[in-house]
């Protein structure tokens, strides 16, 4: 699912989902800032972590959802790398498995 929103005709924000598990939704926008990172939403609650780092940037997640988002980012690290990479250079974005 991406959600787009427009100014005139021109989308201005595209937030692809990569993978959602357990109520958890991971997205990343195209030519979003640095540091490299992502968004996890879990109800009302949201969280940008560091691809890098896998630090909480901003935001703020229940534990246990922080606990599980962080699990799946260190086992997707490299596919969080290179979908950033992509989003950068305004590619598609690989969806990615989802923590079982």
């Amino acid at each position: 699912m991406v959600s787009i929103s427009y100014s005139g005709t021109r989308p201005v924000s595209l937030m692809p989902t990569l993978a959602t598990f357990f109520g958890i939704v991971i997205r990343m926008y195209y030519d979003d800032h640095p540091p490299p990172h992502f968004h996890a939403v879990y109800g009302e609650h949201e969280a940008k972590i560091g691809i890098e780092t896998l630090e909480l940037i901003e935001g703020k997640l229940p534990r246990r959802a922080l606990g599980l988002v962080l699990d799946w980012a260190e086992l997707h690290r490299q596919e969080l790398r290179d979908n950033w990479i992509r989003g950068q250079e305004h590619d598609s974005l690989f969806p990615i498995a989802p923590l079982e």
